[in-house]
Parts: structure tokens; sequence; C-alpha cells
């Protein structure tokens, strides 16, 4: 199943981003470390076209390091682009972000030129947490649901540093469905829009192929041979192992999920990245020539429509004659 969620006020969010860039020198992306690729808006990439970009991958120390070191490689090779990896409440959060903007936009500086940044991300990647650990103080709302922020406000990190923080914003189509997965479990996208039990199991599958350890660690299933089990086996093992029953001792399924999904999310199974740029590249492909097979079937569909309503062509009275 395709996960989509782009309610009423992201559109809202899209129109404010929009008319801020006008006037902004720069544009901070935060990213979740967990999922880099998955949670890169490609609307704000074409809306920010030719802006200087930061990429700040967030929660890094919910992250595997190794993919994270991986990915600020990747994101740095980019053309007038820079990633710097952050715990949202670290101290010096405020300092390396300042920094790595005026590398930057060098030119930008003084009371008379200062530095004018837009700050934005999908929703609950930590973006208020962040500016809050930055100000010293609780300015701006969080909360572990997704669109806490709702509209756009001006903060001072320092009298020639404007920052312009923004709603959470996604993009109308998610056309990568492992990154629909990956949003989902990382808690941004909004409870409604998703089914926890499917998510789990897209979860557990990529962790049982890639980090079984510690999945094996987290549930106490060292000594099981959990390398042979399907995903909705682990299901049933976290609803034992953690007393997610129903009665007659039957598994809640949708309560083990709720468990795995939180466990995640709070870092609790280990430092886990759920993609890799090698693995982003093979699922982007894939979608967009899905997408491609998807549109060639639309406009053959039309084009037929379109020939069965024609009027068939009348004939004059010489051709029946002949």
């Amino acid at each position: 199943m395709a996960i989509q969620w782009f309610p009423g006020h992201m559109n809202k969010a899209k129109k404010a981003i929009a008319e801020r860039l006008k006037s902004v020198d720069m544009v901070v992306e935060m990213l979740d470390a967990r999922m880099p690729a998955s949670s890169e808006n490609p609307l704000l990439a074409q809306l920010a076209r030719g802006k200087p970009k930061l990429k700040i991958l967030n929660k890094q120390d919910l992250a595997d390091p190794e993919r994270t070191a991986v990915w600020l490689e990747y994101f740095n090779s980019r053309e007038e682009t820079r990633s710097i990896a952050l715990d949202a409440s670290e101290r010096q959060a405020a300092q390396k972000l300042i920094a790595a903007s005026r590398a930057l936009v060098p030119h930008r500086s003084g009371i008379d030129k200062p530095l004018r940044v837009l700050i934005c991300g999908i929703p609950n990647v930590g973006k208020s947490t962040l500016i809050n650990a930055m100000l010293g103080k609780k300015s701006a709302k969080t909360g572990n649901e997704p669109g806490i922020t709702k509209a756009e406000q001006r903060l001072l990190l320092a009298d020639d540093f404007w920052l312009y923080d923004t709603p959470g914003m996604l993009w109308p189509k998610i056309i990568v469905e492992e990154g629909g997965y990956n949003l989902a479990a990382g808690g941004a996208i909004g409870r409604n829009a998703l089914d926890e039990e499917e998510v789990a199991l897209e979860l557990l599958d990529y962790l049982r192929r890639h980090y079984l350890p510690l999945l094996q660690a987290r549930y106490g299933a060292d000594k099981d041979p959990s390398s042979h089990w399907q995903d909705d086996q682990w299901l049933e093992w976290v609803a034992k192992k953690r007393g997610a029953l129903m009665g007659g001792g039957r598994p809640n399924y949708q309560k083990a999920a709720e468990l795995v999904l939180t466990d995640f999310r709070d870092g609790q199974i280990g430092r886990i990245t759920l993609e890799t740029p090698q693995q982003w590249e093979t699922w982007l492909k894939k979608a967009r020539q899905r997408e491609a097979e998807l549109k060639a079937q639309r406009e053959a569909r039309k084009a037929e429509r379109k020939g069965q309503a024609a009027p068939k062509p009348q004939q004059s009275p010489q051709d029946m004659e002949d």
C-alpha cells in the first residue's frame, strides 16, 4: 500500500515557503539521519532551485554512524550544498549551523547585510527541538506527533543571522514506496494515513535483513532460529514477549506493531539507518520507471476513449454511389 499524506495545512505551508524563498539567501533542510533520502523533500528542491543548501542530518544519535558518514559524503558531493550531522539537543548546535551556513554564503554578514536563512523539514524531524536548543529557551512547540509547528516565525540566532522557521511539510505524492514506509516508521506521517501493523511489518523486514543482531538482542530472541522467521512471526514474538495479548493468549498484532514502532523511534532497538545511497538510487529508479509506465497507460486509455468517442465520418453521396 502506497503511503500518502498531504493535508490542507501543508499546502498553505508550501505557499508560505515559496513566498519566503524570494527574500532569503539560503535554505537549511533538516533530514532524519535514519532515512536521509526518504526525508529529503523533492518539492522543496524544486521551489528552492538555485539557492545554496545546508542539509542537517538530525537525530544522528539514533542513526547508524557508519551509514551517516556515507550520507554526509553523498550530500557534500553536490554543488552549493553542505551537510552536517546533529543531535537536536546538543549545546553546540547553533554554532555548527551558523558556521556551516556562513561558509555557504560568505558575502552576507554584518547588521547591514544579515544572513537570511529559511529552515524547513518534514513533520516530526526535530526542528522545533533543535531551535529551542539553539536559542537556549523554549520558543517553539515540540511533540511526538507530526504537524506541531503551524506558522512561520523569525528567530535571531545572532545580530546578523535571521532564521525563518516554517511548518513541517511533505509533498503531494510520495512515489518511492520504501520511502513512504520509512517516513511512517519514523513518525512523519499522521496516524490516520497509515496502517501501523503494515508499517511495522515493513520495518521488521528491513531490520531482519540488515540489523538482525540488534533485533534479536532487543526482543530476547538470540537463542532462537530467528534468522529464519518471517516478519509476522517476529510480530507474534514481540506480542508474547511484551504482553500484548488478547483473550485466550492470542497475540494483539496492532499493539505489538505500536511497540515495535515506538522502540524504533526512541532508539531502543539500536542505532539504525533504513537506507543507503545505493539502495535509495535503486528504489528511485524503480519508482520512476513505474511512474512512467502508469503515465503511458493513462495516455493510452485516454487516446482509446477519444477514438471511441469520435463520430464516424459520414459518406458523401458520391461515395454511396460508388
